[in-house]
């Protein structure tokens, strides 16, 4: 919805039903002959207490469910229906989930599962994991864990999103029931890594003075020297090679002049990988002064 439509409505937030409330209803339905069925309904508490927890709130699931399952049940001589447990069951197309892969219920699990995983929860991640799994999607799955070993992982753990790819690729291979095995060692490693978020914050500010400044004149022993005319202007022109000295560094600008005191990355201490990377960082800081 465009910003211009959002102003001019009202938008109202509608929340899941309790199952007390799905239960109530549906009991509603099978005593209002009028409403209702125009004949008798025997629902297993079991079968109810099922209708309330697969159909995730939503009371129209729930009537559509029922119908579907009383409809599926043979009459009785008397003309009674008996729906048990396995008739309902069998009615709905998946257990105890649904999942609207268009709808707000669909990205708050996503958006519950990387927040679970970048808390460190392994129990919530496998919970909010096991929904999407359930549900048969895999392909927000792999997205949003490949999204998370990068955003929320990072540096702390480069191994991990190595993983992350590898098993998320022979996952999409191998599909689901199997899927699901791969899906939990990604789950499980990703919560209990360590975490930071150190590159993409950095990549972030450099976005941010790029939007700010835009594109600012590189220095000219950085710029192309091998197009004709290139020389001339003074292109490549006192570049030093790096590997030409005895640690592969040497002092000379990078960065345009306006920007030549920037610092984006801040190293996080979480892992031992980025905690190496941070002591290099100071190393090369403190031969550049």
């Amino acid at each position: 919805m465009t910003p211009a439509i959002r102003s001019r409505v009202q938008i109202f937030e509608l929340e899941p039903l309790s199952n007390t409330d799905i239960k109530v209803a549906i009991q509603g339905v099978l005593e209002d002959r009028e409403r209702g069925f125009d004949f008798d309904v025997q629902l297993d508490d079991d079968a109810l207490d099922f209708i309330a927890t697969a159909t995730n709130g939503d009371l129209r699931s729930a009537y559509n469910s029922l119908d579907l399952a009383v409809m599926s049940t043979q009459p009785s001589e008397g003309g009674e229906r008996h729906v048990t447990l396995d008739t309902v069951e069998n009615s709905l197309q998946r257990s105890y989930i649904t999942m609207d892969k268009d709808g707000d219920g669909h990205y708050d699990v996503l958006s519950a599962l990387q927040k679970s995983i970048r808390g460190s929860d392994v129990n919530a991640s496998l919970h909010y994991a096991a929904r999407l799994v359930e549900a048969g999607d895999l392909p927000s799955l792999a997205r949003r864990l490949t999204v998370i070993a990068y955003e929320d992982i990072g540096l702390a753990n480069p191994d991990a999103q190595v993983h992350t790819v590898t098993a998320l690729e022979a996952a999409q291979k191998v599909g689901f029931p199997e899927a699901r095995i791969l899906i939990a060692n990604v789950v499980i490693d990703l919560a209990l890594s360590p975490k930071s978020n150190s590159a993409y914050v950095a990549m972030d500010a450099a976005l941010a003075d790029l939007r700010k400044s835009g594109n600012l004149p590189i220095p000219r022993h950085l710029r192309d020297g091998h197009y004709a005319g290139s020389k001339e202007l003074g292109n490549a022109q006192d570049y030093k090679y790096p590997h030409a000295y005895p640690e592969k560094w040497v002092k000379q600008q990078y960065l345009p002049d306006k920007l030549r005191d920037v610092n984006y990355f801040q190293p996080n201490e979480t892992g031992k990988y980025e905690r190496a990377l941070g002591a290099n960082k100071e190393r090369i800081d403190k031969l550049s002064k």
